[in-house]
This record gives structure tokens, sequence and C-alpha cells, in this order.
């Protein structure tokens, strides 16, 4: 029986948006959430003080880079991922699913699991369901996510319901070598951009009883009105009590439509990556600081925002850090992404609790796409 770990608080009249609290071993979380990307234990570029004064309550780490270096026993032996790189709130371990078939050369995918090589040394390797649960239990972290096959798009047909069928059974044999007594796992719905696929894999996933449930396999080519169309097909299926998480989607317009259809949770490298390429996300859009019109422009990178960087130095000196290739630049740049997302998901909540969400949406989306 899957425990209860979230409460629902409120919901928008006017849309399938909720505002809720997730509770885990380490802490309660606002939710609608964004959680930062932490793929090897570190958000790129911010130190973990840095992330708890932006606000993070829970950043995601990745299962499958941990287990090809350190090494899972290596973090259990330090006292677990929270001790290990001196966490104390949340964090969530994706099962590595998604990595296992986008960044190795895949030797072989069968009911039983899957061989590949490793993307660091060409190591042969062999994941399981089984061994998927063993490595995310030693590395504790607050929530784990059940073994699936992701497709890209577009796929065929019969590779998208090959997927969603060994999802199924992974997601079991997860479920059943589950046994960690404060760890919660959750259960991920595939199906491509298939309606009767979705909404089978959504009814089969959640008859198993898991902590949340996650959507995969979407942010992956397809066309976004596509994508919003596949989380309306699955919303229906997912119980209210329960978190509901899409997976690999950070886009702050994909954020914006997915709240209004019912999602609580979300991860994305793009606020992180952007920032390290010298990409600034702001309340008008994407803003390039490396372009040589800021040479001499000493406003903020971003005059609408509060954050350290926007405080402290000029569009100028971030842009000349770029060109002088310092590190700093990174840092800079990754602190405002990661504040303006955090300050998204605020006003959003602030929003639903106001009664008002609709009106900020469109109001966010007509000067977000306006540009500058």
């Amino acid at each position: 029986m899957a425990r209860q770990n979230f409460v629902l608080h409120k919901l928008d009249s006017t849309s399938k948006a909720r505002l809720g609290t997730l509770y885990t071993a380490h802490g309660a979380i606002k939710t609608p959430v964004f959680m930062p990307v932490g793929t090897q234990g570190t958000v790129k570029a911010v130190a973990q003080d840095r992330l708890e004064s932006l606000g993070v309550e829970i950043f995601l780490c990745n299962s499958y880079h941990l287990h090809l270096r350190p090494g899972e026993d290596l973090i259990a032996e330090a006292g677990g991922l929270h001790e290990f790189i001196s966490w104390k709130k949340s964090l969530l371990t994706d099962s590595g699913g998604y990595q296992v078939f986008s960044l190795t050369s895949l030797v072989g995918v069968s009911d039983e699991g899957v061989t590949f090589k490793s993307h660091l040394d060409g190591s042969l390797h062999h994941i399981t369901p089984e061994l998927s649960m063993e490595i995310q239990q030693k590395l504790g972290a607050d929530i784990i996510m059940a073994f699936d096959q992701c497709v890209g798009f577009p796929a065929s047909v019969q590779e998208e319901k090959v997927a969603a069928q060994r999802t199924l059974l992974w997601a079991k044999k997860c479920k059943e070598t589950f046994s960690s007594s404060w760890q919660q796992l959750f259960g991920i719905v595939q199906g491509g951009t298939q309606k009767e696929l979705r909404e089978f894999c959504a009814r089969e996933i959640v008859a198993m009883g898991f902590d949340g449930y996650a959507l995969g396999g979407l942010s992956v080519g397809e066309p976004k009105p596509l994508m919003y169309e596949m989380i309306e097909v699955v919303e229906p299926y997912l119980p209210e009590e329960k978190p509901r998480y899409l997976m690999g989607v950070g886009a702050p317009d994909d954020i914006l439509e997915a709240v209004a259809r019912g999602i609580d949770m979300f991860d994305c490298v793009l606020p992180t990556r952007n920032a390290r390429n010298g990409c600034l996300l702001t309340r008008r859009g994407k803003l390039n600081i490396t372009r040589s019109e800021f040479a001499r422009d000493f406003q903020p990178p971003d005059s609408d925002c509060s954050c350290y960087t926007c405080s402290k130095f000029s569009r100028a000196y971030l842009r000349h850090l770029f060109k002088a290739g310092e590190i700093l630049a990174a840092e800079l740049a990754t602190i405002h992404n990661l504040f303006f997302m955090l300050e998204l998901m605020r006003k959003i909540r602030e929003a639903l609790e106001g009664g008002y969400f609709q009106d900020f949406k469109q109001d966010f989306l007509a000067t977000y796409n306006s540009g500058f």
C-alpha cells in the first residue's frame, strides 16, 4: 500500500492546477515545484549553501552516472547521498533509464534488463529493474524512480507499445524489489504519443500503487501541443491524492501549461545548461548575454530581477566574464537562472493561493513571448 505523502491544499477553479505539499524524510516541499538537476551529485557551478539560500527544497541526482562513478557502495559507505554531498534537504534520483537509452551504446535490451557500454570507458554493464532498486536504495535519495524504457520521437507504434509493456513489467519488478521503510518509489507512465497506450499504461501503473506518478517519454522532440495533449490524456487516471511529476520539462512556458493540466513536479537541465552558455532566462524571454551590444551596457543583466547576480553586477561585466572564459561567469548566470525558475514557481503557488492563476499565466506568457 502506497503511503500518504502528499497534501492537496487547493484546486484551481478554472483549470486542473493544484497547490500542495509533498512530504519526504528530509522535509516538506511546496508544490508546484521545480527541481534543479544535479546529475553527478552537484548542480553545476553552484555550491550547496547557495542552493539553500536560493530556496531549493529538492534537487535531482542521476543513479546511472553515480553508479558508474563513484559507485553506490562508496556512497553508502559515506552514509548515503545526503551525507556524501552534504545536503540536508530532499533528493530525488531517477532510475537511469533515459540515460541508458540516450548516452550509451546499447548492446541489448530484453524483459530482464539492459546491457550497455559505459559512456566513460566502454566497459560493459547490465542493469535490471532489481539492480536499479538496489542502486537507488543504497544511494538513499528520498524519492526514487522505477526503471523504465524511454523511446524518442518519432517512434513507430510498435516501438512505443513494446516500451510501454516493458515499462509495466519493470515497474512490477521494481515494486516487488523495493524494501525501504522511508524512501518513496514513483512509477512512470510511458506510451509515447499514442492516446490509448498512454491511458492503458496509466491505468496499469496506478493499479500497482506507487507513492507518486511520473510522465516519462515526453519533451523528447515531439511538438509542444502533442506533449500537452498527452498530459491531458493521462491526468484523469492519476490519483488526486498523489504527486504528479513531468520528467525532463523545464521551459517556463511548458511549466505553466503543464501546471494548468494538473502537474506538480518538474525537473530539467535547461536553466543551468543555458546559463553556462550565456543564456539568461528573463521575464521577456531568453537573453544572450554574450552579444556585442552588451559590451558597454552597465544595466543589471535583468532589471526585473533581485537575485545576487542582478543586484551586484552589470551586463557588461557578465559578458566580459564569458568572453574571458572565467568560471565565475557560469556561477553568476546559474544563480540568476535558478532564482528565476524558483521565483516563477513561487509566483505560480501565490497565484493558486490567491485564485488568479489563469490571469497570471496569460500575463506571464504574453510578456515572456514578447522578447526584447
